[in-house]
């Protein structure tokens, strides 16, 4: 197994996360049906679709945050009470802000 190497991953992350935007913006773009019924529909699916870019773009400013982070030497700290972050936790979440325990507080 290679070593994690947390600038790629954050970079992974964030391509996925800005692909994930681009493709929503594109499809909040496209025009409605002219038929009432189903422009409803649409509306709806474009709620839906406002609350992912939402969330992809709460992502990219995550990543965007960890970034700054790993330039400052703070990268795999937790935010909270300075421990380090799990190594399996910060595979699983690159991003990772804060330990398990105090990511449990958190909530």
């Amino acid at each position: 197994m290679s070593a994690f190497d947390p600038r790629a991953a954050l970079d992974a992350l964030a391509a996925e996360y800005s692909q994930r935007a681009e493709a929503i913006r594109r499809d909040l773009g496209r025009t409605h049906s002219p038929d009432f019924a189903e422009q409803a529909q649409q509306r709806q699916n474009d709620d839906v679709l406002r609350a992912l870019l939402a969330e992809a773009e709460a992502g990219m400013r995550l990543v965007g945050l960890a970034r700054l982070r790993l330039a400052d030497g703070n990268y795999g700290y937790c935010e909270r009470c300075g421990e380090e972050i799990e190594s399996r936790r910060l595979q699983a979440l690159p991003a990772a802000e804060y330990c398990l325990r105090c990511a449990d507080l958190q909530k």
